[in-house]
This record gives structure tokens, C-alpha cells and sequence, in this order.
């Protein structure tokens, strides 16, 4: 039954809606924990500390933060394979290209592949940069992330990669909110209007949201 499922097309994008709306919730506290950056490096240590200690003492000492990793991992994923096999499969059943040559859907539509592989590539950067250290500027110092985001953004790459890759996420979030609502059935002639307009202020509030951090350091305001 499972595999059934998965191996229609509306099932990939059953996935792709499921998954994307789990990292999407993700994203928006994500951006309300990075802000907490504008009040200052012991409000910003304090709460990447808390996220180590959540759950305790039913949880061990990062165990809720691994959780939580292992379900966007999960999410990741399921959200690529899906997104791989339907542009696989439409490809395969659209093998000559359009006659019009006039593109008829918007930007982040058009952009949507794209985006995905800009943000898969930025995802594995910002892990290796913020999380393990491996590729950060400088010196990495474990257990203080205040410092460690202003040596990122302290290098004009950091700040490019950045920016670069959260003007994708804000056309990926326009386009796939409105695109979940539809997949999951909330979609209708009457609420069409209302969906497009959410996925606009998420995309634009995230965006915005995400790049004031480097914008922050760049502009000397978070030091």
C-alpha cells in the first residue's frame, strides 16, 4: 500500500507538501531564534543553550535537538526524492520543449528546480560553517554561536552564499506554500486568493527576516 502510494505521481507530491510544510514550521522558528542576535551574545548563547537542554530532565541533554534533526533530515529527504522523481517523470512525458516560447508561469515557479539545488548546496555549507565548524572562517568556538555567526558574516562569501540563498528560499516558500495548500486539498476558487497572499508574507517575512542577521553584522548594528 505504502509503496503504492509513493509510486504516484500524487503521492510525491503528497510528500512534497507534507514535508515542505514541516520544514517551512521549522523555518519560522528558526528566524525568531536568529533574531534573539539583535539583543545582545548572552540572550543569543542562552538560547542555543536552552535548545541543547529542551526536554530535560524527561530528555537527555540534546537528545530533543537530535529529534529534531533527525525529522528535518527526514524531511529533506523525502522533500528531494519526491521533487527528483516528478521532474524525472514530467521530463519523460514531455520530451519535446514548449512551442510557446513565452514562459507563462511566474519567476519562483520557474525557479523552483533551481532553488532546491541552491538551497540543498546551502544547507550542507551552513552545517559545515555553523554546526561542525569544518568549513567556518577563523576559529570555530563550540558553545558560542554569538561570535561564531559574526566571523561568518564577517567574510563577504558568507554573507553572498547567504543572501543568495535566502532570496531562493523566499521564492521557494511563494511558490510551494500556495502549491501544498493545493496538493493537501485546501485549495479553492474562494480561498485561492487568500493562500497566494499567506505564501507571500511567509516568503517575504522569512526572507527578510533570515538576511537582517548578516545585513546586522555587515552594517556593524550586531557586533
Amino acid at each position: 500500500m505504502t509503496r503504492t502510494v509513493w509510486d504516484s505521481s500524487v503521492g510525491k507530491k503528497t510528500v512534497m507538501a507534507v514535508s515542505g510544510l514541516i520544514m517551512l514550521m521549522y523555518l519560522v522558528v528558526h528566524m525568531l531564534g536568529n533574531l534573539k542576535i539583535f539583543f545582545g551574545s548572552g540572550e543569543f548563547n542562552h538560547y542555543a543553550h536552552w535548545l541543547r537542554t529542551l526536554g530535560e530532565p524527561f530528555l537527555h541533554y540534546e537528545w530533543a535537538l537530535w529529534i529534531i534533526r533527525v525529522v528535518l533530515v527526514v524531511a529533506v529527504v523525502a522533500h528531494a526524492t519526491a521533487a527528483y522523481q516528478l521532474s524525472r517523470r514530467d521530463i519523460r512525458a514531455r520530451p519535446n520543449k514548449y512551442v510557446h516560447k513565452k514562459p507563462r508561469s511566474s519567476y519562483a515557479t520557474r525557479t523552483m528546480r533551481w532553488g532546491g539545488i541552491i538551497l540543498g548546496l546551502f544547507i550542507v555549507w551552513h552545517i559545515l560553517d555553523l554546526t561542525t565548524g569544518t568549513a567556518h572562517p577563523g576559529g570555530f568556538q563550540p558553545g558560542h554561536p554569538y561570535q561564531n555567526v559574526i566571523d561568518t558574516f564577517s567574510t563577504w562569501y558568507g554573507d553572498v552564499i547567504y543572501i543568495v540563498a535566502m532570496l531562493a528560499l523566499g521564492l521557494h516558500i511563494r511558490h510551494g506554500f500556495w502549491s501544498a495548500a493545493q496538493t493537501l486539498g485546501a485549495g479553492s476558487r474562494t480561498r485561492d486568493r487568500a493562500l497566494k497572499i499567506i505564501a507571500d508574507v511567509l516568503a517575504l517575512v522569512l526572507t527578510v527576516g533570515f538576511i537582517s542577521v548578516p545585513v546586522g553584522v555587515m552594517t556593524g548594528l550586531v557586533s
